[in-house]
């Protein structure tokens, strides 16, 4: 088929020549040309709605006769359909195809070379009559047909003739109804002076059985093929994924018609190759690709082959090979002065640096790219100058996340949300915003305002989810998974889960990333039942994925921590915990970690019976956390603190500081946090018992610190309730017992004490 020409193209020109001959009139013009123009120079697909890509690859007939039949001619009685539709017809064999190509330069303004030399033969320019500009958008599509056409081979021509056949044949009726004294046959008129009909054997040798209307027969230019290699990259490079089966089958029956597919196709087979975690197809069609780009664009390409060979290696985990890759490709980017290319490598470079510090360590050293504030402030200056507007606006959020991370205050975190906020707004940038949120979400979640981050993740589903990065998406699920999560909805977290449609999850990439993120709230949910045997499994199994996403990571290492403190080793568990602590001087290491894994060595030295070595510990967390506002974890410091006052006898002062942080901790909406706390104001309040009880002074008040413990107890039995903490349910309930048993109330007491011996059955039917 022609590189250019379609039977539809044929009709645009049709239209193109009814408005060039005055039939349509002022009232109707402004639709018409829309309508042509439009279909001519498609909008950008991806911000305007969804690519159509129908059987015959651009405008249907059907959409000409909506666009058309509304509006009258300047033909009494005629609509601009009507006028159409005999000007269609009026090219009746390919040979009169081939004139009218010839002749379309009539519609065109005379160029000065032709205007002079009318001039010198004495022939008058044409007056009275509409015609259009060369260097206007129909006079440019009127050159540009001409020219493809002259161009086509025979065989060319004659299937263009054949497809054009086709694709009016359904109209045949409507215009023999409107023109009843015109003699010819829906095929060829020379059928027609021949005395032949469309059955005849000469015309099935010629036209092949067109008028059964095969679907098979596809009717395509490389521009069409081009427009759809670009519309499916740019969806894989923006989104994610692989190409859908209907478009691979479409690709299939194109390559089958014989059409030129065009080197695009090499990098669409990269890109899926790449995501189905094919290395050797894809390393192999990348190469293909750029050695074609080679031939016609000489290096100016080179650098984007490296920065997608850089992208590919360091994908398969080849991280030396994608640093020196990438190094080659700033170097040359440097020597062709391409900014946009430069730019947007130092991005890569700096985010690979903040997921694998140890592989750009010899980089770092060597001083090429300077402190992790230095690269943030290029990038910046860079995107400014250039005018990338989306580079900026994730710099600004890289900014933020890295004084958020450093708890350098929270203000300037802010600051630089609202500037990427206001650049996203004002420069339409709808792909920026899913990192934006991200960032929300988790700053929210940061000092303590749960809720906010959850109507952040609302937002992301509702308004934004189409437009985003597939890793942005799985990446919000999964914290509002956190959130259902820590609050005991396990029914809706795993519902939420499941939502992800299948279809997006063919590529490697984002299976993994959706086992991974599934798999550590089921490694959750099996700990707090305390079933060690599949949460053994589920651990091997996840650490066995390897995500270069330090946030998801760090959770697992906690959950890690968490299992090993459950089967009872301790030594263990703080070997490990000193291990999780490692990178604390990392640029990259974050503060929320860093107070986390604080507070669980205390938890631990607590539980081996060395509280007075937690003491310093619970403070240091508390100073860091507070400095950094770091208000979630600043909570759970104090609650550290509390444990280790308790332990130390000190009833009174932690029960005043578990209390006077109980509100802002429930608005956490951490279920296990609240929950603890409950238990340790309940333990408080029992040493506060004790001691007057041992004293022998103020019995009454006594039984009232009693009183308050049990009630303590109440909600902390709910809360360990709602995220099936068995272990947390039985100390509750054991405690429970032992105040009825003080009380003398041995009925309840009995019952509490059953109660206990079925949690712990259940929970040694399942460990």
């Amino acid at each position: 088929m022609s590189r250019y020409l379609t039977p539809s193209k044929v009709a645009l020109l049709c239209v193109i020549s009814v408005y060039v001959e005055g039939t349509v009139p002022n009232s109707s013009a402004i639709p018409v040309l829309s309508f042509v123009v439009s279909n001519l120079f498609p909008p950008d697909h991806t911000e305007n709605g969804p690519f159509k890509w129908d059987m015959h690859h651009a405008v249907s007939i059907d959409q000409f006769y909506e666009a058309l039949s509304a509006h009258v001619s300047s033909i009494p009685g005629r609509s601009v359909w009507d006028i159409f539709l005999k000007k269609i017809w009026s090219i009746d064999s390919c040979d009169a195809l081939q004139s009218y190509f010839e002749n379309i330069s009539s519609m065109l303004v005379k160029t000065r070379e032709e205007q002079l030399r009318d001039r010198d033969d004495g022939i008058a320019p044409e007056t009275g009559r509409m015609l259009l500009s060369r260097s206007s958008p129909l006079g440019v599509f009127v050159r540009r047909a001409q020219l493809e056409f002259t161009r086509l081979q025979f065989h060319d021509s004659v299937n263009l003739w054949k497809g054009f056949i086709k694709y009016r044949l359904e109209t045949y009726r409507a215009w023999a109804r409107k023109n009843p004294s015109a003699e010819q046959t829906a095929v060829d008129i020379n059928l027609l002076e021949l005395g032949l009909a469309p059955s005849s054997p000469l015309a099935q040798v010629m036209y092949d059985n067109i008028m059964e209307g095969s679907e098979d027969d596809i009717i395509v230019s490389t521009k069409d093929v081009e427009r759809l290699l670009e519309f499916q990259v740019g969806e894989l490079q923006r989104l994610g994924g692989r190409v859908p089966d209907e478009v691979k089958v479409q690709l299939e029956r194109i390559i089958s018609s014989g059409v030129t597919i065009p080197s695009l196709s090499h990098y669409l087979r990269f890109l899926d190759s790449w995501r189905a975690g094919d290395y050797l197809s894809a390393f192999d069609n990348l190469h293909r690709y750029f050695d074609y780009t080679m031939h016609s664009h000489d290096r100016s390409f080179y650098q984007y082959a490296l920065l997608n060979l850089a992208i590919l290696q360091a994908d398969f985990s080849c991280y030396s090979e994608a640093i020196s890759a990438m190094q080659e490709a700033i170097s040359i980017a440097r020597e062709s002065h391409d900014m946009n290319c430069l730019n947007f490598c130092m991005s890569w470079l700096y985010h690979f640096g903040k997921a694998f510090p140890q592989e750009m360590a010899g980089v770092q050293n060597a001083g090429r790219l300077g402190t992790e504030k230095e690269g943030l402030a290029f990038l910046k200056a860079k995107a400014k100058e250039t005018e990338m507007w989306s580079l900026l606006s994730t710099t600004l959020l890289s900014e933020a996340k890295l004084q958020a991370q450093r708890g350098e205050g929270l203000a300037l975190a802010f600051e630089n949300i609202v500037k990427a906020s206001h650049l996203n707004v004002t420069k339409h940038l709808k792909n920026s915003m899913g990192p934006l949120l991200l960032l929300q979400i988790s700053l929210f979640a940061r000092i303590g305002l749960t809720h906010l981050s959850w109507i952040q993740c609302e937002v992301f589903r509702e308004c934004y989810a189409d437009k985003a990065l597939l890793e942005d998406l799985l990446r919000s699920i999964f914290r509002s998974c956190q959130i259902l999560a820590q609050k005991g909805c396990y029914k809706e977290a795993i519902a939420r889960v499941n939502e992800i449609s299948p279809e997006i999850l063919r590529s490697m990439k984002a299976n993994q990333h959706w086992i991974y993120l599934s798999g550590i709230l089921e490694l959750k949910r099996q700990l707090h039942r305390n079933n060690i045997e599949s949460a053994e499994s589920l651990l091997s199994q996840l650490q066995s994925i390897q995500l270069p996403d330090v946030d998801i990571s760090s959770n697992l290492t906690l959950l890690e921590i968490e299992l090993s403190g459950r089967k009872g080793e301790y030594g263990h568990t703080l070997q490990l915990v000193e291990d999780a602590a490692q990178p604390s001087q990392e640029e990259n290491f974050d503060i929320v970690s860093q107070v986390k894994l604080l507070c669980l060595k205390v938890q631990f030295l607590i539980k081996m019976g060395q509280p007075h070595r937690g003491l310093s510990l619970a403070v240091r967390a508390t100073s860091i956390a507070h400095r950094s506002r770091v208000l979630a974890g600043l909570w759970e410091a104090l609650c550290a603190l509390a444990s280790v006052l308790l332990h130390l006898e000190e009833f009174e002062a932690c029960a005043e500081i578990v209390e006077s942080i109980m509100p802002q901790i429930l608005e956490v909406e951490d279920s296990d946090l609240a929950a603890r706390s409950y238990s340790l104001l309940a333990d408080a309040n029992m040493g506060l018992a004790g001691k007057l009880l041992k004293d022998g002074n103020g019995d009454p008040a006594g039984k009232d610190y009693m009183t308050r413990a049990l009630e303590y107890l109440h909600s902390a039995c709910d809360g360990f309730e709602d995220i099936e903490n068995l272990t947390g349910q039985c100390e509750t309930v054991a405690k429970k017992a032992t105040i009825m048993h003080l009380s003398g109330d041995l009925l309840l007491a009995n019952d509490y004490a059953a109660k206990y011996l079925d949690l712990r059955k259940q929970s040694g039917d399942t460990a």
